[in-house]
């Protein structure tokens, strides 16, 4: 959770008395309050809203709760003038490939507008930009800079600006090893032979994503009158809405939006782009999963509370809003705007007595005794990528399911625990040695129809096969069943041949450990010979029932 301040005397001006019926209806519109003093209020945001993580998205979106302004907020903005371009270069695909801007104009900056723009720079970062690693922003203030813009990569020695808050020109390697803030975020760029950089059409470094602006272009101040916005990811998708997001909030603050062009070696781009996602709902679906009886314009009324535009079962979305994903999620807005006050609590008339599963038990007890070892569990998202189920581990890409119609990157079901084991581990090569981690968890495959499983995964950085091997063996021995090894007829590519076995119990194969091969350990930009192992336990939780 992120929590935000506001202004009182505004937010009391342009929203309403802040008395206690005020304070209910901001918890019940899902961000609590945290405190209240005679200047400040402080609430939570949760991270499923980063459009509330700023003043004018939060009064947006509260007013419509509210009744005043409700249905979806239109904004106007113009198209690209001459040179309001970005062009991309092929430099940046393997280091930052997206970029996502606009220009806004006749902005009246004082301090609270500047501290406003800082903190919600700071919480998307933190929240929907998971600490610069997935969304890295940059606002320049316009007057300083000459268009068109090109976003490119180059060597960090070839790399020379004055960072922010800083007097002393700097190579891109020397502000990871001696700013602050370059030494902070300097493991996102680790292991990179370039580092991306946009710059003006008189070669002025703008800044050096995910770390620093440059000084000389990069600082706003009270006489800023125009802006250009760049945000920088992996995700072309939250990119879009990271920019809707602050250019909706400058145009609030009394800002002119233009759109801007980027130019990709294949093809043309042009943000913002406030075109409004539409989705179905159901009306007998969501009565029936509320438990409510609400006629068509009573869920019209609901809906149009919560920012949405409704026309006859079709929602149309704000294109700033990243929670709506599926019809449930519209149907949670229903909710919210009903008022979870307004629920009426009903005894179900069925009795049940609730206890842990069997199987659950075990896996517990399975944790225990590797937890004892001093490995850390570790615990991944169901949902993964084929770059690093397939390409990354290079294993087949079949018998996967596919996620239709899925709205982020996570696209497929996983098969297997291993590339999430190995992602974990490329994710932590900043972090002191040795890691040694596993994972209980359910995989999932096509072979025989839809079918699931539980599989345990270990890995073991710097490990080796004798290590991983032991560590198994201990685990079987404790939980008192016969594991055999025996060398591979066909192994995993991923790993060294010559150091890998097959695992059987029962006579069943149930799965592999060995040395994961140096290809894929460059794959995943790990530099620690890595001992790894994945088995099915399904046959032995059967047999421990």
């Amino acid at each position: 959770m992120a929590i935000i301040t506001l202004n009182k005397r505004i937010f009391e001006k342009e929203i309403g008395k802040l008395n206690e019926e005020m304070q209910e209806k901001i918890s019940m519109f899902g961000t609590p309050v945290e405190s209240i003093n005679s200047e400040e209020i402080q609430i939570e945001v949760f991270p499923n809203r980063p459009d509330l993580l700023s003043y004018q998205g939060f009064k947006r979106s509260f007013l419509a709760f509210l009744g005043k302004k409700t249905g979806l907020r239109e904004y106007k903005f113009n198209p690209p003038k001459k040179d309001y371009k970005v062009i991309v270069d092929s430099s940046v695909k393997d280091v930052r490939p997206h970029t996502a801007c606009a220009i806004i104009h006749e902005l009246q900056f004082d301090e609270e507008k500047i501290k406003e723009i800082i903190e919600i720079q700071e919480k998307l970062h933190a929240t929907l930009g998971r600490k610069r690693k997935k969304i890295a922003i940059g606002i320049y203030p316009l007057e300083k800079i000459k268009l068109p813009i090109t976003f490119t990569a180059r060597e960090p020695d070839k790399i020379k600006f004055v960072p922010l808050e800083s007097e002393k020109e700097m190579s891109g390697l020397e502000i990871l090893q001696h700013h602050p803030t370059g030494i902070e975020y300097s493991p996102l760029l680790a292991g990179q032979r370039k580092f991306p950089i946009f710059i003006d059409s008189d070669n002025n470094v703008l800044s050096m994503p995910p770390i620093i602006n440059s000084q000389k272009t990069g600082k706003v101040d009270s006489s800023t009158k125009s802006v250009f916005i760049e945000c920088s990811g992996f995700d072309m998708e939250v990119l879009e809405k990271c920019i809707n997001m602050l250019s909706t909030c400058m145009a609030d603050m009394g800002g002119k939006v233009y759109k801007m062009e980027v130019q990709y070696p294949s093809e043309k781009k042009t943000y913002p782009n406030l075109k409004p996602e539409e989705m179905r709902i159901s009306l007998e679906g969501t009565n029936k999963f509320l438990g409510l009886k609400l006629n068509e314009k009573e869920m019209k009324n609901l809906l149009e509370r919560m920012g949405h535009k409704y026309d006859k079962g079709k929602v149309f979305v704000p294109a700033w809003r990243t929670d709506v994903l599926h019809e449930v999620d519209l149907i949670e807005d229903v909710a919210i705007a009903f008022g979870y006050e307004n629920f009426i609590p009903e005894i179900p008339e069925i009795s049940t007595i609730g206890e842990e599963s069997k199987k659950e038990i075990l896996k517990r007890k399975f944790s225990e005794i590797l937890s004892g070892l001093g490995l850390l569990e570790v615990s991944n998202y169901h949902l993964t990528n084929k770059n690093d189920q397939f390409k990354k581990m290079k294993s087949p890409e079949e018998n996967f399911i596919e996620v239709e119609e899925s709205k982020t990157e996570y696209t497929i079901l996983r098969k297997n625990l291993s590339h999430y084991i190995m992602k974990n581990l490329s994710e932590n090569i900043d972090v002191e040695y040795p890691q040694k981690i596993f994972e209980i968890g359910k995989v999932f495959d096509l072979e025989n129809g839809i079918s699931e499983k539980e599989c345990l995964s270990i890995a073991i950085a710097p490990g080796n096969f004798t290590e991983i091997r032991q560590v198994l063996e201990y685990f079987a021995n404790e939980v008192r069943i016969e594991l055999k090894f025996s060398e591979p007829k066909e192994a995993p590519e991923n790993f060294i041949s010559g150091r890998v076995a097959e695992i059987t119990f029962k006579n069943k194969l149930i799965g592999f450990l060995g040395e994961v091969h140096p290809k894929i350990l460059k794959n995943w930009k790990i530099k620690m010979p890595i001992s790894l192992l994945e088995i099915s336990l399904e046959n032995i939780i059967d047999e421990l029932y």
